[in-house]
């Protein structure tokens, strides 16, 4: 998996008045009364980040335009994998991971601390996460990364002590409600490297 550019796209109110389809000031009315957050140049020109606009279009339900969506996909690193495990499965994961995918970065992470801290600067494109991990409501962590523009959607795999299944199997525990893939606890890094196999060919069939 190639490693995404990292760019600040930034939009004027015109140009968003265009992606939304309409005029300049139902824009700046947006950004007057609070919806769409916006800050102002020195000669007073309204000018919007694009993971805000991307998020006011979330939020609205409108589809947003290609480049907007290709500026929301940059923000995540996809050469970069985040392992949030206990030692020493981490240290295993992170192995087998180098071996599936040669070149790729994979970064640790043991406590909170950590996670947030490696998230915020290196926005992997896919997270492997201990559910159980304590310390934080890992549903609400899931949750913000999977549907904050800023952190492009990465890919979430969750490591868990309740059933294996598809994302949203499990309907009455919030912390599976947003992965990509669950997996039992103990690890098996058979399953791994299969649930791997097919986002690489997803990820290949986007690109293609």
């Amino acid at each position: 998996m190639a490693k995404g550019g990292r760019k600040v796209r930034i939009f004027s109110a015109l140009e968003v008045a265009n992606i939304c389809g309409v005029v300049n000031q139902t824009t700046i009315n947006w950004i007057r009364n609070g919806h769409l957050k916006a800050f102002t140049t020195p000669g007073g020109q309204y000018r919007i980040y694009a993971k805000d606009l991307a998020a006011f279009l979330d939020k609205r339900g409108m589809e947003a335009s290609g480049e907007v969506l290709q500026v929301i996909m940059e923000n995540a690193n996809w050469g970069t994998f985040l392992i949030a495990l206990p030692q020493p499965i981490n240290d295993t994961v992170k192995a087998e991971l180098s071996r599936i995918f040669p070149g790729t970065t994979i970064i640790q992470a043991f406590d909170w601390f950590e996670i947030g801290r490696k998230f915020t600067e290196e926005k992997p494109g896919l997270v492997i996460l201990d559910a159980e991990l304590p310390g934080v409501d890992i549903g609400k962590f899931v949750t913000v990364i999977k549907e904050d523009p800023i952190f492009g959607k990465p890919h979430v795999f969750l490591v868990s002590d309740g059933s294996p299944g598809p994302a949203g199997s499990e309907p009455n525990d919030i912390r599976f409600q947003k992965a990509d893939v669950i997996l039992k606890k103990p690890l098996d890094l058979a399953k791994l490297e299969a649930a791997l196999r097919v986002l690489e060919k997803q990820a290949a069939a986007v690109n293609a």
